[in-house]
Order: C-alpha cells, then sequence, then structure tokens
C-alpha cells in the first residue's frame, strides 16, 4: 500500500508546484493591484452599486488579461530576469515552466477575457483592455523598455487603463472622470518605478536595459523623481477640483501627498539611496489608500 501511495502523493505535489508556478507567472500581486484599480473605477462610474453581471465579469475579463500581459512579459524577459537577483525566483527562469507552456497559458488567458469582455460585458471595454494589453506586453516590453529610458514614462499608459477599463464596463462609454483616474495612475508610475530603479540600478546596468538611473545618472533620476511627484500630488487635487469628490478625499489626497514628498525629498538627499526601497513601497500602499479615499468619499459623502 506504501508503494501505490507515494508516487500518488509525489504526483499530487507536482500538480501543486505546477500551479504555483503558473499562478507565479502571471505576477499576481501586480494584478491585484491592477484589478483593485480597476473596479474602483467600476463602483465610482454609478451613484450606487455597479450592475451585478458587469461587475463580476468585467473584474473577471480584466484580471485574467492583466494576467496573460503579466505572463507574456516574463516569457520575453526571461533572459534578462534570470540575471537580476529581483527575479531569478521567477518559473521560467528556475525552468520550473517551459517557453511553450508559458505563452500557451498566457494565450488561453487571452482568448477567454476577451471572450468574457465582448460578449458578457461589451465590446468597448474588450478593445480598450486589448489595446492595454498589446501596449504593455509588447509595446513596452518588446520596443520601449531596451530602446529608451522614457520606457516607463510612455508605457505607463497602459498600466494607467485598469480603471478607464472598469468604468467603461459599466458605463459603456468613456467619462472625462474617469480619465482623471488614468492621469493619477500616469503620474505615479515613474517616481514609483524610478525608485526602484535607482535601488537596482546596478542590475538594469549588468542586464543591458536603459533605466533612468543608467542612461542619466543617480542624481537625475533623484530630480526626476521629486519633479514627478510634486506632479502627482497636484494631480490628486483634481478629482476634488472637478466636482467628482468632496473634502474625505481632498484631506486623503493630501495626507497621503504629504508623505510621498517626504519620501521624494528624502531619497534626493540621501547619498546611500538607502530611501530608494521605503519609497518604492510606500508608492504601492500610497495608490491603494488614494482609491481607497476615492471610494470612502464617493459612498458616504
Amino acid at each position: 500500500m506504501r508503494e501505490v501511495e507515494a508516487p500518488v502523493a509525489a504526483t499530487a505535489a507536482t500538480a501543486a508546484a505546477s500551479l504555483r508556478d503558473y499562478y507565479e507567472l502571471t505576477k499576481p500581486r501586480v494584478v491585484m493591484l491592477i484589478v483593485f484599480t480597476a473596479v474602483v473605477g467600476m463602483l465610482l462610474a454609478v451613484p450606487g452599486l455597479p450592475p451585478l453581471d458587469a461587475f463580476v465579469f468585467g473584474t473577471l475579463g480584466i484580471g485574467l488579461a492583466s494576467s496573460s500581459a503579466a505572463a507574456i512579459n516574463q516569457v520575453i524577459d526571461a533572459r534578462v530576469d534570470a540575471q537580476m537577483a529581483r527575479t531569478q525566483h521567477r518559473p521560467l527562469v528556475q525552468g520550473a515552466l517551459t517557453e511553450r507552456q508559458a505563452i500557451t497559458f498566457a494565450g488561453l488567458l487571452a482568448g477567454v477575457s476577451m471572450a468574457i469582455l465582448w460578449w458578457l460585458v461589451n465590446p468597448l471595454t474588450a478593445v480598450l483592455t486589448f489595446a492595454s494589453l498589446i501596449g504593455y506586453a509588447v509595446i513596452y516590453t518588446v520596443y520601449l523598455k531596451p530602446a529608451t529610458p522614457q520606457n516607463i514614462v510612455i508605457g505607463g499608459a497602459a498600466g494607467a487603463a485598469p480603471p478607464v477599463l472598469g468604468w467603461v464596463a459599466v458605463t459603456g462609454e468613456v467619462h472625462a472622470y474617469a480619465l482623471l483616474l488614468f492621469l493619477i495612475i500616469f503620474a505615479w508610475t515613474p517616481p514609483h518605478f524610478w525608485a526602484l530603479a535607482i535601488a537596482r540600478r546596478d542590475e538594469y546596468a549588468k542586464v543591458g536595459t536603459p533605466m533612468l538611473p543608467v542612461t542619466h545618472g543617480v542624481a537625475f533620476t533623484k530630480l526626476s523623481v521629486f519633479v514627478y511627484t510634486v506632479l502627482l500630488v497636484i494631480v490628486t487635487l483634481l478629482p476634488w477640483l472637478a466636482g467628482m469628490s468632496g473634502f474625505i478625499y481632498l484631506a486623503c489626497a493630501l495626507a497621503l501627498g504629504a508623505v510621498f514628498m517626504r519620501h521624494a525629498v528624502r531619497l534626493s538627499r540621501d547619498a546611500e539611496d538607502d530611501a530608494a526601497m521605503p519609497m518604492f513601497t510606500y508608492s504601492i500602499n500610497y495608490l491603494m489608500l488614494l482609491f481607497a479615499a476615492l471610494l470612502a468619499d464617493h459612498y458616504l459623502v
């Protein structure tokens, strides 16, 4: 009996490992943030609660498309990922999955997501989501990332799209308020990512990726982070100025922005660059809290 149980247990363990590998291929933590901002876009699009079918299928479709883009990104970046400490644990680098398996998986996710969005949500959401997928997985990863230090600025448009996609999933149209949400994430992306790039600049230089601190130096990057942080704080005031949100959001945006500015100032004065990763970590929490404040204001005011 034990001789039979051992292979069964080994097979089950292998299957579980494979599922974990496929899960990690989707960059789950990144996708969770993407889906969260998309959900906020859905909830802000209507006075009360959005239609259940649009909410459920829109969230599912956008999440699957984001997962597909992340998987494609890992396929394309596998050679670079193998040379960077931050990404050496990824499934393709470790040989847990083959390139063919990853591409097949990404294609399946993309196909299912487009079918869900086109048939169960609305065609406009499907078209815009597909454009975002191509923007991140192909235009950013293949062309912009290895070609220009402004890659994250230009490619940030794809990452800023989720709240617009969520809004369109519920209303069927692109509203000006949805574009304000887009603008917030678009302005947030450079200081968020350049803080990480400063901390990992030696690795980016090693693999030949022209991130801003590699091509223009750390001092210039710190200045750019500061400038974009100021721009971000200004942009986050637009929902209040446009009448989209009230004083609950305004107070939160100012408080969160003040902390972000403190991180930017600390980074600009830090000779050892020890402030880079704390700023990167805070920037993730900042975006989540800022969008949560939009929700709180929407339903409490």
